[in-house]
């Protein structure tokens, strides 16, 4: 399967630094793609990033883990941004969707 030109941009940063992704010196986990339907994933834990739909089962599940693995105040900071800077891609429904699902210990 061919990879996207943005998956490859985003395979050279992580490897241009390390393997993870690094803005001014910050780990970002969530690379926001589609208007906020899609977004890559980015777990430190694994080393893996995966695409993923917002709205999605295992998109939920990826974040519970590296919630779990203590990630999960970062991540929630993260979303946070997202809804600020881009406040049309509905990263508010996504963020209380994961809390609902007591992603970040709430519910």
């Amino acid at each position: 399967m061919a990879q996207s030109k943005t998956a490859r941009a985003s395979v050279r940063a992580g490897q241009a630094s390390g393997g993870a992704l690094s803005v001014l010196g910050e780990y970002k986990y969530l690379i926001p793609l589609n208007g906020g339907k899609n977004v890559y994933v980015r777990n430190l834990l694994n080393g893996k990033t995966t695409r993923l739909r917002t709205d999605s089962d295992k998109f939920v599940d990826e974040v519970k883990s590296l919630a779990e693995g203590g990630h999960g105040t970062k991540i929630k900071a993260e979303l946070e941004g997202l809804q600020v800077a881009f406040p049309d891609h509905g990263w508010d429904v996504t963020t209380k969707r994961l809390v609902d699902a007591g992603v970040f210990g709430e519910a």
